[in-house]
């Protein structure tokens, strides 16, 4: 893991959470993008050097829409940059971790991305990120 990547923040208005956001830190999002698959739409914010997103969930089965229900807006997950995702998954398995995906998904932003099970982490939920060569 060479850096944190982002860190993703849930929220149940992105509209009115962009708008606070944008307050914040004084400029708008530079990126907003839907990723049909998770059923979240997302906004991404630069600060200095760091990338925080946030997420809204775009139907009431998502990953996103379950986390909001049980714990309320927040942060959701801290996701790492890696060189090479499919290794890292290996190395992390290895070490004892609980990979939710094997396969590495389609992430927002082009990335590819994967989780750790936060049962494992401390109760953080963990994304690896890899630039999506495709």
């Amino acid at each position: 893991m060479r850096k944190i990547e982002h860190i993703g923040i849930a929220v149940k208005d992105l509209e009115v959470s962009n708008l606070v956001f944008e307050k914040l830190f004084g400029a708008p999002a530079y990126k907003q993008e839907e990723v049909a698959s998770e059923g979240v739409k997302t906004s991404f914010f630069m600060n200095g050097p760091n990338k925080i997103e946030l997420l809204e969930a775009t139907n009431p089965d998502s990953p996103i829409a379950k986390f909001i229900e049980k714990k309320g807006e927040g942060i959701h997950h801290i996701a790492f940059d890696v060189e090479d995702i499919v290794a890292e998954i290996e190395r992390l398995k290895s070490e004892g971790f609980t990979v939710l995906n094997e396969i590495p998904k389609k992430g927002a932003d082009n990335k590819l991305v994967a989780f750790l099970h936060p049962k494992g982490t401390n109760g953080v939920l963990v994304e690896l990120c890899q630039e999506n060569p495709n």
